[in-house]
């Protein structure tokens, strides 16, 4: 299995209602593209601050990294990876094989 991390770093003007529209779209990315096993997203939540400014954040985990490899030039991500872009200061993205 291949862990999809991004973390998100809106821009102050930014409302919740956008955000929260944002990780429905991302979330039905599951329903679109074949191989995302699960999704799970949401706010920075920890007290330790280390967060360097970044908002928000999701994992997506994929079956294989083929599946992954699919997903990333796939018209359905590239239309939300689009829309999202607009709304965002920065972000980091990283993926990682889940070890045995």
């Amino acid at each position: 299995m291949i862990q999809h991390l991004v973390l998100l770093k809106f821009k102050p003007e930014v409302s919740p209602d956008q955000i929260d529209q944002i990780f429905t779209h991302l979330a039905e990315l599951k329903h679109l593209i074949p191989g995302i096993i699960k999704f799970n997203g949401g706010p920075y939540s920890s007290p330790e601050g280390l967060n360097q400014g970044y908002t928000h954040g999701f994992i997506m985990t994929f079956e294989t990294a083929d599946h992954r490899d699919a997903y990333l030039p796939h018209p359905e991500h590239e239309k939300v990876k689009a829309m999202v872009l607009n709304y965002l200061d920065d972000l980091i993205a990283f993926d990682f094989d889940v070890y045995p």
